[in-house]
């Protein structure tokens, strides 16, 4: 087995060929391990390791902005068959958060027969919204492109997102091809549709007042305000415009929605749902009881996180 383990510390600069990009570096696995063990002395960080029969493929570039190039990490069973694809959105409040805090679920799915991906996007230091929905749509575009390289069959595609990420997954699973959305980088010929939604303790309405009602101290600007650029007071517009909730339709794939046991992480969920229903979508809601926010990075709670995805995914993608 390989192990590979990857802890920032402090927030630094990255030079990239010739750019230099900030980086917030405050959610990174060890702060977030320090700060859980209080609360939960028995969670466990749990570790990356390399499956066998997954081959990895690091820093995949998937689009350019100029110089600046856009990486993923791909996880691949080694298989001359192909699979099912997850594309993978870490969290971070679209401020901080790395790509490679989710190789352990990617390496899990990989193993039990996905293509999985984890993605780098533009975070608020570096680019506003709508830069990092932008990224995301580029890199499922990516993916299909290169299908074959990867063995991945583009009918069976899936997003994933935690957090900041859910959002961005959920986001691009309700707005599949509006072209407002889709940006310019990359392979535009295909499309940024896909079969499957996972949002893991992501909002689905920034007008929530969970989400909305955070920026009442101006010294301490929420994530939201950061990613938009201004708070809800100042100008709704762009709070409303990335909710994703305001484009479920008939058209919406199936969505799974695995939750902590914090309410204040489920903005929008409940009435989701209720639309769902209405269009008669399929989708599936676990709550994880007795959990913090950031519980899919953490034994005990990663088994039963993984558990309720391979279900969902071979429910929808694989017709089991």
């Amino acid at each position: 087995m390989k192990k590979i383990v990857l802890v920032l510390l402090f927030p630094i600069i990255i030079h990239a060929q010739q750019n230099v990009i900030p980086r917030d570096t405050s959610f990174n696995i060890r702060s977030t391990t320090t700060k859980i063990k209080k609360a939960y002395p028995y969670a466990e960080t749990v570790k990356s390791e390399i499956p066998e029969g997954v081959q990895f493929f690091t820093n995949v570039v998937y689009a350019s902005y100029g110089t600046r190039e856009m990486q993923m990490d791909i996880f691949s069973p080694v298989s001359n068959e192909m699979h099912p694809a997850v594309l993978i959105i870490h969290g971070g409040g679209w401020r901080s958060g790395d790509k490679s805090m989710e190789w352990p679920t990617a390496q899990y799915l990989a193993s039990h027969g996905y293509v999985s991906a984890t993605v780098e996007y533009r975070l608020s230091a570096e680019a506003l919204y709508p830069a990092a929905v932008h990224d995301i749509k580029a890199a499922i575009r990516f993916l299909k492109a290169n299908a074959e390289k990867y063995n991945i069959d583009i009918d069976k595609i899936a997003v994933s997102g935690c957090s900041a990420g859910g959002q961005l997954a959920a986001f691009l699973g309700t707005t599949g091809n509006l072209e407002k959305f889709e940006g310019l980088s990359g392979n535009m010929g295909f499309s940024t549709a896909v079969q499957a939604v996972i949002v893991v303790d992501g909002t689905m309405d920034f007008t929530n007042p969970a989400e909305s009602n955070k920026d009442k101290d101006p010294a301490k600007p929420s994530g939201s305000k950061l990613w938009f650029g201004c708070s809800y007071e100042e100008n709704p517009f762009p709070w409303i415009e990335a909710s994703p909730i305001n484009y479920i339709n008939s058209k919406t794939p199936p969505f799974c929605f695995i939750n902590s046991s914090l309410p204040k992480y489920h903005a929008g969920r409940d009435y989701a749902i209720e639309k769902f229903k209405f269009y008669n979508n399929y989708s599936e809601v676990h709550t994880i009881e007795g959990t913090p926010h950031p519980f899919w990075l953490f034994h005990p709670w990663f088994d039963k996180t993984m558990e309720y995805m391979i279900r969902f995914l071979d429910k929808t993608l694989k017709g089991k």
